[in-house]
């Protein structure tokens, strides 16, 4: 009598939510961190904008350029999960201290407190997105497996930026209640995902020498193509970030509504991630990403011919570009889940080392000096058109760098990615 062959099920919408439920905590310690520390510590410390922008700068390179060597570590290591938890309690203090500015010696505690907290973050980010590419059986699971990751990674950031006006209408204090609230949910969400998450398959750990498995993941010609069309995407994606409030305020005179608009565009991405995975499904993961990127073009389309008082239409610019970004979160990183799970070559089929953590560790570098580089690219040009905030006989040229220069680098994102389609999509 013959034994028919069993068919592994799909991973349960309970194992796929226990999985993405760190990616909120985790995305939560990030949004401070960017947008709130600079003006805690120039207020609330009295620093030196000078010395500030400097010690920021100088601490988010370091944080960006250890990276890869933060991933190169998790794939020599038994547990990806036991490095989660060495990195957890570091974040959690870090953040605890950096919310917490003191009197005295504020510059020190600053490069502290961002060194503690940016070491635990970008451990715990690495070794979690490694362990999810290891989890996901096929393409298809890896894919719904980064939608949960980066759909409770989207409601954190809704979360951050809400929560310290809740708590108090002092900036300071809403922080520092932030700050206290965070640990605790951190401690919770990260049980959700230890104890509700699928057992790790078991991986042989890389075993070769560090910078040469870092550089080997850099010969890989699919990572190349991938990172390059992730790149240009991610210009395309955080020049308009840097702007919006310029934008709103001065070409739309809506100030007021910056934070609606904000909270539109975050929730409309958790939104359409469903939506996303589906179309991923059926048409493939690289073809549902153009398109993400015409959505998002026909945004900026839509937003150049605004002005003043478009509330409702930029209203629906944040509605288009919203559910862009849940596209950009979450497919190319299942690609890039794939192809650190699928050797390139039969030689590297034979005998391939844990190289996942590697991959990763890159791609978060190149993610993190995509947004330097946009701040860098786009405040000189808005000095070079001649725009001053609040003079409105310059607003022109400030709608031309917010909507047109990411028109230019979406279409070229999405020329790329079309034309390197079937080597992205391995599985």
């Amino acid at each position: 009598m013959s034994t028919l062959p069993t068919l592994a099920l799909p991973l349960p919408l309970r194992h796929l939510l226990a999985y993405g439920a760190l990616g909120l905590p985790l995305a939560m310690a990030a949004l401070p961190v960017y947008v709130h520390v600079p003006r805690l510590y120039a207020e609330a410390a009295g620093m030196s904008l000078s010395l500030l922008g400097a010690l920021l700068l100088a601490a988010r390179l370091l944080d960006a350029g250890i990276d890869p060597l933060l991933g190169g570590w998790s794939d020599r290591t038994a547990s990806r999960r036991r490095l989660i938890g060495i990195a957890l309690p570091c974040l959690a203090l870090g953040m605890l201290a950096l919310l917490h500015p003191p009197a005295v010696a504020a510059p020190l505690w600053l490069l502290a407190s961002l060194m503690c907290t940016y070491f635990g973050f970008s451990l715990a980010s690495v070794a979690y997105q490694a362990w999810g590419a290891e989890l996901g059986r096929d393409g298809g699971e890896r894919t719904r497996l980064t939608a949960s990751r980066e759909g409770f990674g989207l409601l954190g950031v809704v979360i951050a930026a809400a929560l310290p006006g809740l708590l108090s209408n002092d900036l300071a204090q809403g922080l520092s209640g932030l700050a206290q609230i965070f640990p605790l949910l951190l401690l919770l969400l990260a049980s959700w995902t230890f104890l509700g998450a699928p057992p790790s398959v078991a991986r042989p750990r890389a075993n070769g020498n560090l910078f040469g498995d870092l550089r080997a993941v850099l010969d890989d010609r699919r990572f190349r193509l991938l990172l390059t069309v992730f790149v240009v995407n991610g210009i395309a994606a955080a020049l308009p970030a840097t702007l919006v409030l310029f934008f709103v305020a001065d070409v739309l005179q809506a100030e007021a509504w910056s934070g609606a608009f904000l909270a539109l565009y975050f929730v409309s991405g958790v939104a359409f991630l469903p939506l996303w995975v589906v179309l991923a499904r059926s048409f493939g993961r690289v073809a549902s990403w153009v398109a993400s990127m015409f959505v998002a073009i026909a945004s900026f389309v839509w937003a150049w011919g605004l002005g003043a008082g478009d509330v409702w239409p930029f209203a629906v610019v944040c509605l288009l570009s919203g559910a862009a970004l849940g596209a950009d979160l979450t497919l190319p990183a299942a690609l890039l889940a794939d192809i650190s799970e699928q050797p390139a070559t039969d030689k590297q089929k034979e005998s391939q080392p844990a190289q996942a953590g590697a991959y990763f560790g890159w791609w978060n570098l190149v993610a993190k000096l995509n947004l330097a580089l946009a701040a860098g690219l786009s405040l000189p040009l808005l000095d070079l058109v001649g725009y001053q905030p609040g003079v409105d006989e310059a607003t022109r040229g400030l709608a031309a760098v917010y909507c047109l220069l990411p028109l230019f680098f979406k279409t070229t994102a999405a020329v790329l990615a079309w034309r390197w389609r079937k080597t992205l999509e391995v599985c």
